[in-house]
C-alpha cells in the first residue's frame, strides 16, 4: 500500500522533519555545533574540521535533541552495546495532540528508516530478516561474483573509451552503473531498469537525513512508493518464473505459511537493491577523486597492486560513504564512564570517528599503506554491521583498479558536485578527462 499523500504527508513531514528543522535551524543560526552538523551547507561541503571541533569538546556533546560523538572508542562501544537499538521508541507519555497527529499522519512509506526495514529493526525481527539474506553476501558468494564484476567493469570502460571528446562524468557513466548492474543481476531484476533504480535510490537515500524540506520529503515518499509498487509487480513475475537469485528465495519464504509478510518482503527487497549500490557508488567516486588528488599514492598501487584491498579500506576511512548513524538507549547504561539514560538518542559520527587521532596516526593523511586502515567503522559495527561490506569492498577494488589501469592519465575536467545528502557522502557528478588508454588485458 502506498503512503497516503496530501495533508497526511504534511503531518508526517512535520512530525519527523518540520519540528526538527525549526528547532535545529534556530540552534544552527546561533552557531551551535551539533545543529550545524545537521543542517549547515558549509558543514555538508567539508565536515571533517567540524568533527575535530566536536571531538575536542568531549566524548559526548549534547545538541539539545541528542548526544553525539566523533570518538572511535565511543562509537564502537555504542554500536556494539545490547543496551542500544535502532528502533526509536515513542515515549508512552506523549501529549494528546502529538498522539492525534501520529494517528492522523496515516501510513508511512516503507523507507530504509521505517520498520520493517532491517535498518530500523531490533532483535528478534532483525535477526530473522538478516538470517534470510546473509548467504547471498557471504565471502564465498562475493568471491564467485568477482569475475562477473570484472567483466561488467571492462564493458563499461570500453564504452567510456569509445566516447567522443575524451571526457565523461565518472559517477553517472561508471561509478553508479557498475554496482547497480551487479546488484540488479544478483536480485534477478531487469538491467533496463538500472537508471530508474538509481533515481529511486536517490530519493530513498535522502530519507536517511533528518530535517528535510517538505519538497525533499515528498520526493522520498514518492520514490519509495514507486519502487514498492514496482517490487510488488516483480514478485508476481518471479512467482511465474522463479530463478536462482535471492529475491526468488525471499518470495518463496513469503509464500510459505508463517514466513515474511508482504511489507517485510518488499522492505527487505528494496533495502537490498538500494543498499547494494548506494555505498559503493560513493566509494568508487570518492576513491577516484582521492587517487587523482594524490598521484603519489596511485604510483604506489601501480608498483604494488597487492596494496589495492588496503587502499580501499583507507578510502572508506578517510572519506566515509556513510557519515553518521543513530541509536537509542533502550535501558539506562554506562558508556566509557558516562551514564546514558534510557530514551536518549546518540548520534555516532562515523566520518569523525574514522579520523580519530587516538586510533589513526596523522588521520587526515591519505595513505594506501596505512597498517590499520581496516580499523575504520565505515560499515558500522555490532549486529548492524553492513551486510554488503564484503561486496562493496570487492566492487570498489575491481572498479578502481580497472579504471586506473585503463585510463592511467585520468584527470579532473572541471569541478565536481557533492550529493545533497548529509548521512551519505559522495559525489553526484565528477567530470573527468580520460586521456590516453592502456591496452586492456
Amino acid at each position: 500500500m502506498a503512503a497516503s499523500g496530501g495533508p497526511r504527508r504534511v503531518i508526517r513531514w512535520g512530525l519527523r522533519h518540520g519540528v526538527v528543522r525549526r528547532a535545529v535551524g534556530k540552534r544552527a543560526r546561533a552557531g551551535e555545533l551539533g545543529a550545524r552538523l545537521m543542517l549547515d551547507p558549509e558543514v555538508l561541503a567539508e565536515p571533517y574540521p567540524f568533527y575535530e571541533e566536536l571531538r575536542a569538546r568531549g566524548r559526548f556533546v549534547d545538541t539539545g535533541l541528542a548526544l553525539t560523538s566523533a570518538h572511535h572508542d565511543v562509537a564502537t562501544e555504542v554500536l556494539r552495546s545490547k543496551d542500544f537499538g535502532v528502533g526509536m521508541r515513542m515515549p508512552e507519555n506523549l501529549p494528546g495532540p502529538v498522539r492525534l497527529a501520529v494517528r492522523a499522519g496515516g501510513r508511512w512509506a516503507l523507507g530504509p528508516v521505517q520498520p520493517p526495514s532491517m535498518l530500523a529493526a531490533d532483535p528478534p525481527d532483525h535477526t530473522r530478516y538478516r538470517k534470510l539474506v546473509t548467504r547471498a553476501f557471504s565471502a564465498r558468494a562475493v568471491a564467485a561474483l568477482r569475475r562477473r564484476t570484472e567483466e561488467i567493469a571492462a564493458g563499461l570502460l570500453d564504452d567510456l573509451a569509445a566516447r567522443p571528446g575524451g571526457t565523461a562524468d565518472l559517477v553517472a557513466d561508471y561509478a553508479a552503473l557498475l554496482p547497480a548492474t551487479v546488484i540488479a543481476e544478483m536480485l534477478g531484476a531487469p538491467l533496463d531498469m538500472r537508471d530508474q533504480f538509481l533515481r529511486w535510490g536517490e530519493g530513498g537515500a535522502l530519507s536517511l537525513d533528518m530535517g528535510l524540506t517538505l519538497a525533499e520529503f515528498r520526493r522520498t515518499e514518492r520514490d519509495i512508493d514507486a519502487l514498492h509498487a514496482w517490487m510488488l509487480g516483480h514478485f508476481d513475475r518471479i512467482r511465474a518464473n522463479p530463478g536462482e537469485d535471492i529475491l526468488s528465495a525471499l518470495v518463496g519464504v513469503h509464500d510459505e505459511e508463517g514466513g515474511l509478510t508482504e511489507d517485510e518482503l518488499s522492505s527487505i527487497a528494496m533495502l537490498l537493491l538500494a543498499a547494494g549500490f548506494e555505498t559503493t557508488v560513493n566509494l568508487i567516486g570518492s576513491g577516484s577523486a582521492l587517487l587523482m588528488q594524490h598521484p603519489d599514492q596511485l604510483a604506489l598501487l601501480r608498483d604494488d597492486p597487492s596494496l589495492w584491498p588496503n587502499a580501499v579500506d583507507e578510502m572508506l576511512r578517510i572519506d566515509s560513504p556513510v557519515q553518521r548513524t543513530g541509536r537509542m538507549a533502550h535501558a539506562t547504561t554506562e558508556v566509557l564512564g558516562t551514564t546514558i539514560r534510557a530514551g536518549t538518542v546518540v548520534v555516532v559520527q562515523l566520518g569523525g570517528a574514522n579520523r580519530d587521532p587516538a586510533v589513526f596516526d596523522d588521520p587526515t593523511r591519505f595513505d594506501v599503506t596505512r597498517a590499520n586502515a581496516g580499523d575504520h567503522i565505515a560499515f558500522s559495527s555490532g549486529i548492524h554491521y553492513c551486510l554488503g561490506a564484503g561486496l562493496a569492498r570487492m566492487e570498489g577494488e575491481v572498479a578502481l583498479r580497472a579504471l586506473f589501469e585503463r585510463f592511467p592519465d585520468l584527470a579532473p575536467a572541471g569541478p565536481g558536485r557533492r550529493r545533497p545528502t548529509r548521512t551519505l557522502r559522495g559525489w553526484a557528478s565528477l567530470p573527468v578527462a580520460l586521456a590516453r588508454t592502456s591496452v586492456p588485458a
